[in-house]
């Protein structure tokens, strides 16, 4: 029994062991997720994103970065190269000096939640 979750409801799929078989099921998996995340990506003012910021939970991704992938990574929980783009500061929390010019400039940056976290691109 597979469960999947979207904003709505939580649905129940009953699947054969033949289906967890099929060679392109993870495939499937990983191109809806990725689907969903761009989808949940969006331009915002940065002013409206100030309550992640204070919580600590808003996270910088460099523009080298592709930010849905990045996300994507995030939300499968990758930890070796969400570690390796810490390491290379690629990824980090957004300091106090790229929030108040993003603040004083009314900056709008591309953004996306995956819980608990903000990925944001500026």
């Amino acid at each position: 029994m597979v469960y999947w979750l979207d904003r709505y409801r939580i649905t129940v799929h009953q699947l054969s062991t033949s289906d967890y078989c099929k060679p392109d099921m993870t495939q499937t998996i990983d191109t809806t997720l990725k689907e969903k995340i761009n989808l949940e990506t969006s331009q915002i003012a940065w002013s409206e994103l100030q309550r992640f910021f204070a919580q600590g939970l808003a996270i910088n991704v460099a523009p080298e970065l592709d930010l849905v992938e990045t996300a994507y990574q995030f939300s499968i929980d990758n930890k070796v190269l969400v570690a390796q783009w810490l390491a290379s500061n690629q990824i980090g929390l957004v300091t106090d000096q790229q929030a108040l010019a993003w603040l004083e400039t009314e900056a709008s940056v591309w953004a996306v939640v995956v819980k608990p976290w903000l990925l944001v691109q500026g």
